[in-house]
């Protein structure tokens, strides 16, 4: 057996993945909550499984639910690590002006 083969079927499945949720985020016709979570979660799986992997980036790059997926995996570690630094920036200014509003609420 291929040693490689393994990897392969996991990058095609995450693909697919990806994908599905891809067109689920965009879609007008929302999935159900279950089955949202259960491809989020098994993405999020593969996406542990591909860490390291060179073609885990394209994946990422060219699905940004996914990419999203993967960051928030990591977000207690590396914080909003993909996202363009000012949109991170402003992600975390306007979470602690909420925070603050409902401080003082």
């Amino acid at each position: 057996m291929n040693s490689t083969q393994p990897i392969h079927g996991t990058l095609r499945t995450a693909v697919t993945l990806a994908e599905l949720l891809q067109r689920s985020e965009s879609s007008a016709r929302p999935i159900g909550a279950v089955q949202y979570q259960r491809l989020v979660r098994h993405l999020a799986r593969l996406l542990d499984a591909l860490d390291g992997h060179p073609s885990l980036d394209a994946v990422l790059r060219s699905f940004p639910a996914a990419a999203a997926v993967y960051e928030n995996q990591r977000y207690e570690h590396a914080g909003l690590c993909r996202s363009p630094l000012e949109a991170s920036l402003n992600s975390e200014m306007q979470a602690r002006a909420t925070i603050e509003r409902a401080r003082a609420a």
